[in-house]
């Protein structure tokens, strides 16, 4: 028979599979699960499975559940994740042949869930036991199973062992058979099992139930837990934060972003570093990954508005139920406030330490100061009865008389027995009459006592001198002064004074005035002045001097009156000799109030107190300027004397010299003259004489005419040479000229044109003891004079000295002409040959220099002169001879000489050295080509004796037109006549004849000293 198609027809495998099965995440908690077993979908289930990121986990039945709950464990706060199942059975979808295939896997592993997910472990859906269930209706399979068994039944008479199709078909009856049965019991054991499943799951529900109601009341209580926390954390006045371990933000309250300047929601999310301060973020991050308990600290926080906001943070771990960090909980304080109180406090305290330390201090210093004055006041007292001790020993003992009285009340305090010994009446006398001591008043001095005691009863101090007659008829001259006497209120009480006998001043000063008067007859001037400068005497004498009266002179400076305000050399040299000897003696250069320039003859002495201390210095000047005058004209004549007797000598020394210059220029002359080299020695030997004929004429005219006196440092060692090159020219060959001069030769302060006279008028001497030759030796050396060698020559000096010693192998001197040989006019000459001049001269020149001179001579031995001159110190003179010519910058000289060879000469000189020129035979031309070239000339080398105009007159008028014009003047005269008129409107003097480098290296001193200027 046929069977009911049906009856037989089963489900289809999509029929069983749930594709919208309920999940959860692992971090939900299994109260949550059991919510979605009761109403996650429309119809309830008895299981979840665990999905993370659409990734099957793990599983989480009912019966699990209900084993949880049996052991205890706290749904509420246990996550899915961590009692999920995860060893689960599960079947991809291309493995579902067909329902048998299914059926077998849940009977294998005894499951009642099978999720099916793809290759990929995504959960696509799940079979149950339960949609298995629903799918197959027992009542219709009990109906298939039933049918088939009749159909079978039907067919098995028609079955023949033979036929083929019908052994299939009894096997597949066997089978289906075996099969339907094995089903339908399995069938009715989970149908029983189903209905026990039925009847717990009720019983579960019902717990569930139970427990959901609880859970409902625990959620409504949670959620007012909640809120409550939550509005904490809202409207708390701190910042609250939550991160997680790394320290990311999840949330934050209103005061946080109330803080930090942000909305809450940009918060979120962000690291919390970024809110801290540079300079915290190396110590926050150390702190963060070290904590493990609660920890407070404090920092700086940077809020979006970028000012630190000085922070207390606290800082609270949070961990899951297995004890692991997963976030932190932070409470941040705003503390600027806290913190400038605690500035203002911390100021407040050292401002209150300070002050407590100041009144310590100044209680302390109080306290001192007050044990001083207790001391002080003991020693005062202490002091008082010594001093009163010390008044009356010392008022009992002094020799002037000490008072105390009352004026208005004509009472007498106090005098001493002073008072006895002036007024020679007795104290007790005083003290019965106080008026009684008027009475030795001296009848022409009363008045001017009345005239004291009226001044006392006003309050005046007084001080007056006066006369009295003492009882044995003696006059005594007082000085008295009085005061007034004030008590603390400043009201005067009585009056105090001193009287002293100063008879014997009185005395002194009438013999000093005396004295002064015989001062005011001498006719030298004399001063006396302090260490000051200031002047302090000023007699008559000096009066006609200087021409200053005593009233002008007053309390006048030294340096004003004498020196312009500048002091000298010799001036300072005195000053220092004065302090440290005593006395000085010596000539000065000064000025007197009309500002002539004299020269005195000056002699200080050192004046001291009378504790030996200097005070002042007495000075005595003798104007000696005329006599000076007389001097040199006397000493011109004596060389002029020299210049006579070497003449001779002279011309024949020119005549040398003027012999190869001649015969030297004739011989260049000559038109065979070709050789170079020739030449050159020709040029050398007339270069070489001229010079050495220039050199001769210069000595003689500088010795013949001379220089004013001005005192220099002079070198001997040179002053030597030039003698000796004189005498080596114009003295006679038999003669031999021997020089010693020792190493490091002291120089002296002097007149060279005298000392060179001294020295010209020895050797000529020697020369003329010497008719027929020998030898004249002159030395010098240093010689330091002691006192032993001063007390055998009078006129020695102790100190250092430079010693000259010129001798000689003549015919020498006896004893009685030696007595004489300084005597003015005394000669042993012939007459017409000497004056006698000579070595007065010598002397006088000598001793003028604060010098002395030894004579030696015997007859037929020759004689012996030493000059002894004081040594001073001098500075180095620097080599010059070896400086290079100086090149000029194309400047333009204007050159004034009526010699025609010197102009061509110079301006050859001057353009080879890169200078321009231009070129004035007379002041007149001089004068118009500077007008022409005013703007062009830089210098002009002007000659002093021209025709027409003369070099004087034209530089006068030169300096009106420029003041400035750099001018240097050139004369064949150096005489004082000559250069006197210039010298002081010139910056140089050149002096004829002239090399090449006299005349660049002065012309570029006064071109650079000008544009210095």
């Amino acid at each position: 028979m046929e069977v009911n198609r049906q009856l037989i027809a089963l489900p289809q495998l999509k029929d069983f599979i749930n594709y919208d099965p309920v999940t959860i995440r692992p971090d939900l908690h299994i109260i949550d699960a059991i919510n979605l077993m009761n109403g996650g979908t429309d119809k309830t289930s008895n299981y979840v499975l665990v999905v993370e990121a659409e990734q099957l986990i793990g599983i989480l039945t009912a019966q699990d559940i209900l084993r949880l709950m049996s052991l205890g464990i706290d749904l509420c706060q246990t996550s899915v994740g961590d009692v999920m199942i995860t060893n689960m059975v599960t079947i991809q979808q291309s493995e579902i042949e067909d329902i048998n295939a299914v059926l077998f896997i849940i009977q294998q592993h005894d499951i009642q869930h099978l999720p099916i997910v793809d290759h990929q472990n995504k959960l696509l859906g799940i079979i149950t036991t339960a949609s298995l269930w629903r799918a197959f209706d027992v009542l219709k399979m009990f109906g298939v199973i039933t049918a088939l068994q009749q159909h079978l039944a039907g067919l098995s008479v028609d079955l023949s062992p033979h036929n083929e199709l019908d052994q299939i078909r009894c096997q597949t009856h066997d089978i289906l058979q075996q099969w339907i049965e094995q089903k339908s019991q399995q069938l009715l054991v989970i149908n029983q099992e189903l209905q026990q499943t039925i009847e717990e799951l009720q019983i579960i529900e019902e717990e569930i139930r139970q427990q959901n109601e609880q859970l409902a009341i625990t959620r409504e209580k949670l959620e007012l837990e909640r809120q409550r926390y939550q509005d904490l954390f809202e409207f708390a006045p701190h910042g609250y934060l939550v991160t997680d371990k790394t320290g990311i933000i999840q949330e934050c309250n209103q005061a946080t972003a109330a803080l930090l300047a942000i909305k809450p929601e940009y918060i979120v999310g962000k690291p919390l570093i970024v809110f801290i301060a540079p300079a915290d973020r190396h110590n926050f991050m150390s702190r963060l990954m070290n904590l493990q308990n609660l920890q407070d600290w404090e920092l700086e926080i940077q809020p979006r508005t970028g000012q630190l906001i000085p922070a207390s943070v606290r800082v609270a771990g949070i961990y899951n139920h297995q004890g692991e960090l997963t976030g932190w909980r932070w409470l941040i304080c705003n503390i600027s406030q806290r913190k400038l109180i605690e500035f203002e406090l911390r100021q407040a305290r050292e401002d209150l330490e300070q002050r407590v330390r100041e009144r310590t201090a100044e209680l302390v210093a109080v306290n001192e100061h007050l044990q001083q004055e207790i001391i002080e006041r003991q020693c005062i007292e202490q002091e008082l009865i010594r001093s009163e001790g010390k008044f009356r020993y010392f008022t009992e003992n002094i020799n002037a008389v000490i008072w105390f009285g009352r004026v208005n009340a004509n009472e007498n305090m106090y005098v001493n027995p002073a008072y006895e010994k002036i007024w020679g009446r007795s104290c007790q006398s005083l003290n019965e009459d106080p008026n009684s001591w008027i009475e030795a008043i001296h009848p022409e001095d009363v008045h001017l006592i009345w005239e004291k005691l009226e001044q006392e009863k006003q309050g005046n101090a007084t001080n007056l001198e006066y006369r009295i007659i003492k009882p044995d008829g003696s006059l005594r001259w007082i000085w008295e002064r009085s005061f007034p006497i004030q008590d603390e209120q400043g009201n005067m009480y009585c009056y105090g004074g001193i009287a002293e006998d100063i008879t014997e001043r009185k005395q002194a000063e009438q013999k000093i005035s005396e004295q002064a008067a015989l001062l005011d007859i001498a006719t030298d001037a004399i001063f006396v002045r302090d260490f000051e400068n200031r002047i302090l005497f000023w007699n008559q004498g000096a009066e006609k001097v200087y021409g200053w009266s005593k009233q002008e002179i007053g309390n006048k400076n030294v340096n004003e009156v004498f020196y312009n305000h500048l002091i000298t050399q010799p001036e300072e040299i005195a000053l220092s000799t004065v302090i440290e000897t005593g006395v000085w003696q010596g000539e000065l250069r000064k000025f007197t109030k009309n500002k002539q320039e004299i020269l005195v003859e000056s002699r200080w002495t050192l004046m001291s107190d009378d504790g030996g201390q200097p005070k002042s210095i007495l000075t005595v000047d003798r104007d000696i300027t005329e006599s000076k005058l007389l001097e040199e004209q006397f000493f011109r004549t004596q060389r002029l004397e020299s210049i006579g007797t070497l003449a001779g000598g002279i011309s024949h020394d020119l005549n040398n010299v003027l012999t190869p210059i001649i015969t030297a220029a004739q011989i260049l002359k000559t038109r065979n003259n070709k050789n170079e080299e020739r030449q050159q020695q020709l040029l050398n030997i007339i270069e070489t004489n001229a010079k050495r004929g220039a050199a001769l004429v210069k000595q003689v005219l500088s010795f013949a005419r001379g220089f004013k006196g001005e005192r220099t440092i002079v070198q001997i060692r040179h002053l030597i040479m030039e003698i000796v090159q004189i005498g080596r020219q114009i003295f006679p060959k038999s003669i031999d000229l021997v020089t010693e001069i020792q190493e490091n030769l002291s120089p002296v302060c002097g007149d060279s044109t005298q000392l060179h006279q001294v020295l010209m008028n020895l050797v000529v001497n020697a020369r003329d003891a010497m008719p027929e030759g020998g030898k004249l030796t002159i030395s010098a050396k240093n010689l330091y004079i002691d006192e032993a060698y001063g007390k055998m020559n009078l006129d020695a000096k102790i100190g250092n000295h430079t010693v000259i010693t010129v001798q000689d192998t003549g015919i020498g001197m006896s004893p009685e002409i030696l007595e004489r040989i300084f005597e003015p006019f005394f000669t042993t000459k012939e007459l017409g040959t000497g004056t006698g001049l000579g070595l007065s001269t010598v002397l006088g020149i000598v001793r003028s220099h604060d010098g002395f001179l030894t004579v030696n001579s015997q007859i037929g031995e020759g004689s012996k002169f030493q000059i002894f001159l004081p040594a001073v110190a001098a500075p180095i003179e620097e080599e010059t001879d070896n400086l290079e010519m100086l090149q000029g910058q194309g400047e333009l000289i204007l050159l004034v000489d009526d010699e025609s060879y010197i102009q061509d000469v110079t301006k050859m000189i001057l353009e080879r050295y890169n200078y321009r020129t231009l070129s004035a035979s007379n002041g007149i031309e001089a004068i118009a080509l500077y007008a022409q070239h005013q703007q062009e000339v830089s210098a002009v080398l002007m000659d002093i004796m021209m025709p027409e105009m003369n070099g004087d007159n034209a530089i006068s008028a030169l300096r009106k037109m420029n003041s400035q014009l750099p001018i240097m003047a050139c004369t064949g005269l150096n005489t004082t006549e000559v250069l006197q008129p210039v010298v002081q409107y010139v910056e140089a003097v050149l002096a004829k004849p002239f090399t090449a480098k006299d005349l660049l290296q002065n012309l570029h001193q006064i071109l650079q000293t000008t544009s210095l200027a």
